[in-house]
């Protein structure tokens, strides 16, 4: 008797997966019309539907990974490329997918562990970029330049290559190597405004006014927005090069926008010193005063200017008032005393 009821158990459970395995295949087969009618999300409805009978199906799986790869469900399409890995599809399409798709959303260790293995599987891919940006991303600089040179190899009309090994060159602080790539991503993709101001500000970090200037107004030539940091980058680049009328103008320019910017009013005091234009430097610190009394510095500064004006006592006496109030800045008045060559 028990035999008799173990067997008809047996039979059930055959029946049940046979049942599950045919609907599996129903749905598949009917997602697969669905698709070839250009009915996307009608497809994956009976891919899921498929999958919900046959978990383990890896035809499903692959349906339903896919399906919802092309519906840019891109996490939920990842989740199923690494259930399809588990399951023994060590397929190229499936490590490209897992490739991309971890690329594309920053898991970066799971990028470069899917490149390598795409690599292994065909050894023609082109899978240093994706290595490279990511090694790049983890701020591993020394492997993101040897992948993304490789990469450049790969994909020479690739702008992006050149362009992070440049940025690596550039995080670490090594302005002058970063260059030469700067400029072969920037013969990529001359109409590219922003990697000119970037080369503005790299070699204005050099520092080489010179070029620092010619890249920020080819910036600017090419539509770079006119925002308040470009402005004021453009205008020390200018007042670097000497230029003070086109410099000034453009501290003007961002002064209109902000008129109560104590920095800026700074910046244009000392550019007015700079060139001897004490008067106008006075007015621009006296500025300052009005909305900050306790502004030892500037004060002090209004003290420098009269004293390069010709009226030494006034300066000096508005000096030792500021030096009252900010003892620190009797340090600057040793050093003007210092005699020349000291």
């Amino acid at each position: 008797m028990r035999h008799f009821i173990l067997t008809v158990a047996f039979a059930a459970i055959s029946t049940l997966v046979s049942a599950q395995n045919d609907s599996s295949a129903f749905y598949i087969k009917k997602g697969l019309e669905e698709k070839e009618k250009g009915r996307t999300m009608e497809a994956f409805k009976n891919f899921e539907k498929a999958y919900s009978f046959d978990k383990k199906d890896k035809n499903a799986v692959a349906h339903l990974a896919k399906t919802l790869n092309e519906l840019r469900k891109y996490p939920q399409a990842r989740q199923k490329y690494l259930e399809l890995e588990s399951m023994g599809n060590p397929s190229l399409e499936t490590y490209q997918q897992l490739m991309t798709l971890s690329f594309n959303m920053r898991q970066f260790p799971d990028a470069v562990k899917y490149a390598n293995l795409v690599k292994k599987a065909d050894p023609s891919a082109k899978t240093a970029y994706y290595i490279g940006k990511a090694y790049y991303s983890q701020e591993n600089y020394g492997e993101a330049i040897k992948y993304l040179t490789i990469a450049n190899a790969e994909d020479p009309q690739n702008p992006e290559a050149p362009y992070l090994v440049a940025r690596s060159y550039a995080d670490m602080m090594n302005f002058k190597q970063a260059i030469p790539f700067f400029e072969k991503s920037l013969a990529l993709q001359p109409d590219n405004s922003r990697l000119m101001y970037e080369m503005g500000l790299i070699y204005y970090a050099i520092p080489d006014d010179k070029n620092s200037l010619k890249y920020f107004l080819m910036a600017a030539e090419k539509g770079y927005k006119r925002d308040n940091e470009f402005l004021e980058n453009l205008a020390i680049a200018y007042l670097n090069n000497k230029e003070i009328d086109k410099g000034l103008d453009i501290l003007s320019e961002s002064l209109n926008r902000r008129p109560s910017d104590m920095n800026l009013l700074n910046m244009i005091a000392e550019a007015n010193y700079d060139a001897k234009r004490y008067d106008a430097a006075i007015s621009y610190w006296d500025k300052i005063l009005s909305m900050d009394k306790q502004n030892a510095s500037a004060l002090y500064m209004i003290g420098m200017s009269y004293q390069k004006k010709g009226d030494k006592q006034k300066g000096m006496a508005l000096c030792d008032k500021a030096i009252e109030m900010d003892p620190s800045l009797a340090k600057n008045k040793k050093k003007v005393e210092m005699p020349s060559g000291l």
